[in-house]
């Protein structure tokens, strides 16, 4: 039986998160002191004292999701052993450099551009995001496809729940045609821009340049990729789909499905939360899942 591993993505940061591994594990603190001089201010102040609203800023969100993942898959050590790995949007990343395709250092450094980048794209149009619980894909599909402004399907989180992104006029009016499609309820979430949309147009750009001159090596196992549901090994490829993972959706249950299809039955949560199980459970309740832990 394969073993998977997943990442999780924004949304899974909580207050005090990481606190525990760097009073515990001298390598971890080392790892945290060093992703301070990176980032250029104190993360782990934000991540063990900060409040909700502290960590919900992107900057400081998607690194102290990814550091939070990384550093728990180190401390694993040889008890990290992924047959195959998938990270949900940000969690690509983590994915990426847990399984040694990207440095610790590389891996952060694209992750707090990826976080500028983002956060100037959404000043430049007002947008936003809505979930959509029990439709069938093929609809919401057909009904962003009619919508006029930009809409489009951005995260395949499970079946019967997929979330929408787009400008907000044109996401408002998604949501209205959706429920009379039959949708059991769309919720508008509070989220600061429209991600996996052509929106990110800019933040795409820019990530791409940095994306592009960054060395990427083969990692220990196949990642899925968001953009393709596919797995790679191939750095240029790797590059490339993460070039494209912005303005493209997370493709999450079609990757879960094919790493089933490839022979995972056990799957892994590492990092923080417990968002990817829940999610796995909706995907396909024959598989094991199993919240990492040291």
């Amino acid at each position: 039986m394969k073993k998977a591993y997943m990442f999780p993505g924004q949304g899974a940061q909580f207050p005090g998160m990481g606190k525990d591994l760097y009073e515990k594990y001298a390598r971890a603190r080392d790892r945290f002191e060093q992703a301070n001089e990176i980032l250029g201010f104190r993360i782990t102040d934000l991540m063990f004292d900060g409040s909700e609203e502290d960590l919900r800023q992107t900057r400081v969100t998607q690194p102290a999701i990814f550091l939070h993942s990384v550093i728990m898959a180190e401390l694993m050590g040889d008890d990290f052993r992924p047959d195959m790995a998938a990270g949900h949007s940000l969690g690509e990343f983590s994915a990426l450099t847990a399984t040694g395709a990207l440095s610790f250092e590389d891996g952060l450094r694209l992750v707090a551009r990826r976080a500028q980048a983002m956060q100037k794209a959404t000043e430049q149009t007002r947008s936003t995001m809505a979930a959509v619980l029990g439709l069938d894909d093929e609809t919401v599909e057909r009904i962003c496809a009619e919508t006029p402004g930009v809409v489009v399907p951005a995260n395949y989180n499970s079946p019967g729940q997929l979330v929408i992104s787009g400008e907000v006029k044109a996401v408002e009016e998604a949501a209205a045609k959706l429920t009379e499609a039959g949708a059991r309820r769309v919720v508008m979430l509070n989220v600061g821009g429209a991600f996996h949309s052509p929106l990110m147009e800019p933040a795409r750009v820019e990530l791409a340049r940095a994306i592009e001159n960054t060395r990427f090596e083969v990692p220990q196992a196949p990642v899925y990729q968001n953009a393709t549901a596919t797995p790679e090994t191939d750095p240029d490829r790797i590059r490339q789909n993460l070039i494209a993972q912005l303005t493209a959706p997370v493709r999450w249950t079609q990757s879960i499905r094919r790493m089933i299809a490839d022979g995972a039955g056990e799957f892994y949560e590492v990092g923080p939360g417990k968002v990817l199980l829940g999610l796995l459970r909706k995907i396909d309740r024959s598989v094991k899942g199993v919240k990492a832990e040291l």
